[in-house]
């Protein structure tokens, strides 16, 4: 019997991003208006809705080059958690759907095994680090395939990213790879309140916090980039962003370029507030 090509659904409620075809692009070509370097293979960026962190996350993305897949990595999950992948042959996007490189999904694991990495588990659950991003992909990087991970915050990631380079280069691939984590969550809200509240928390996030996650990753560095997130609760998916720059090591890259830095502060005055980034390696 044929195999029966499966679909994972849009899932997010509406709000996170638009559902309308037009009203994407015309966001899209409004956030990322202008040269763009298009020279980027890897990229760090938010997932917040697209109120908040849609244009960092944007410019990442329009910054990649010309890819045939683009890996998304997202978080959300302990450090035991196992690492996880969408099992699915396509993905629903506003107006259409994204298939997945399930021949490239073949390789990654392949070489997950060969590094003494336990193979990924199917990731049945909704979350908006990967789901957010896509339809930005269907409308910068028309035809490009995905391939949907998640990862925990262990030092492994680095070489889960290793792995996918290492995979995407025997299958010839010109694959891109995204890693997708918000900086800071701080406030009564998320139950962090280590300066306070008002201005003297603010600068804290941006200024201290947010800002020696920033620059371990502008540095390379995989395992301070790791130890300032765990340590100081300065990414919610940092096993993302070490999965990304582990990818960049292994495929060469050899610097790295703030795009740019926002709060959700600067849309919407609260107590409690997110610190978001775009970060590109070339």
């Amino acid at each position: 019997m044929a195999n029966i090509a499966s679909r994972r659904r849009m899932a997010l409620p509406h709000g996170w991003y638009p559902r309308n075809v037009t009203e994407i692009d015309s966001l899209l070509g409004e956030w990322t208006q202008g040269e763009r370097s298009r020279e980027a293979k890897e990229a760090v960026c938010p997932h917040a809705g697209w109120f908040f962190s849609g244009r960092l996350a944007a410019l990442a993305i329009a910054d990649l080059g010309e890819v045939d897949t683009l890996a998304i990595i997202g978080g959300h999950l302990s450090p035991n958690s196992p690492i996880l992948y969408a099992p699915e042959d396509s993905f629903e996007v506003p107006g259409g759907e994204l298939q997945a490189d399930q021949e490239l999904f073949a390789a990654f694991k392949a070489q997950l095994r060969d590094s003494g990495i336990g193979a990924p588990e199917p990731d049945r659950y909704m979350d908006n680090g990967v789901e957010v991003l896509l339809p930005m992909v269907a409308s910068l990087h028309r035809g490009a395939r995905i391939l949907w991970l998640r990862t925990p915050p262990r030092y492994e990631s680095k070489e889960l990213g290793a792995c996918l380079a290492r995979a995407s280069a025997n299958l010839g691939r010109r694959v891109a790879c995204v890693g997708s984590t918000d900086l800071t969550h701080y406030g009564p809200a998320y139950g962090f309140t280590p300066m306070g509240l008002g201005e003297k928390a603010e600068r804290w996030v941006s200024g201290t916090n947010d800002k020696a996650f920033i620059d371990a990753l502008l540095e390379m560095n995989c395992e301070l980039a790791l130890t300032r997130a765990v340590k100081k609760d300065a990414a919610c998916s940092s096993g993302a962003a070490i999965a990304a720059l582990g990818f960049a090591l292994e495929s060469g890259a050899s610097s790295a370029k703030l795009l740019g830095y926002s709060t959700s502060l600067d849309l919407r005055p609260d107590d409690s507030f997110v610190g978001y980034a775009a970060i590109v390696f070339v």
